[in-house]
């Protein structure tokens, strides 16, 4: 089911058919955790979750993205907001919403990666995981294209 929210000028939908997929790759392919990412990568990823893209008027101007089984687990990724709207707390909101959709409220842990912005992420009960506790398997050549080439992948 297709879900709005409206601040002012802005709107947070997980309409996928709203999503504006040059938008959303030339942030993610310029983006610390995503560089260099192909689009068609992109949009599988996006096809596998839960999107959310925020929107000033028509423009997409931010996006966030949550992977899940909507029981155990929830991962949320991707998320930015355009340099141009930044300052106006909706980086925030998107993360409220995106942390109180209805069928995400009985996920047992939320996780996510962030290399700049824990003091946002703590706003919303984020905290870092207990050492020992969590890990990880990392393949920094994934969005290379050297393997997803080898393997068929896009």
């Amino acid at each position: 089911m297709i879900q709005e929210w409206t601040r002012g000028e802005y709107t947070i939908s997980t309409d996928r058919r709203r999503l504006d997929l040059g938008v959303i790759h030339r942030f993610l392919a310029s983006s610390y955790w995503a560089q260099g990412r192909a689009r068609k990568r992109v949009m599988k990823s996006i096809e596998q979750s839960l999107p959310f893209g925020l929107y000033h008027r028509e423009a997409q101007v931010g996006f966030a993205r949550v992977l899940t089984d909507y029981v155990v687990l929830a991962f949320l990724a991707d998320v930015f907001v355009l340099e141009a709207h930044r300052g106006k707390g909706l980086g925030a909101w998107l993360v409220e919403v995106v942390t109180s959709h209805p069928e995400l409220q009985r996920i047992r842990r939320w996780l996510l990666g962030t290399r700049d912005a824990h003091e946002l992420y703590r706003k919303f009960g984020f905290v870092e995981p207990e050492r020992g506790v969590l890990m990880e398997r990392l393949n920094l050549d994934s969005d290379r294209g050297v393997e997803a080439v080898a393997q068929g992948e896009p």
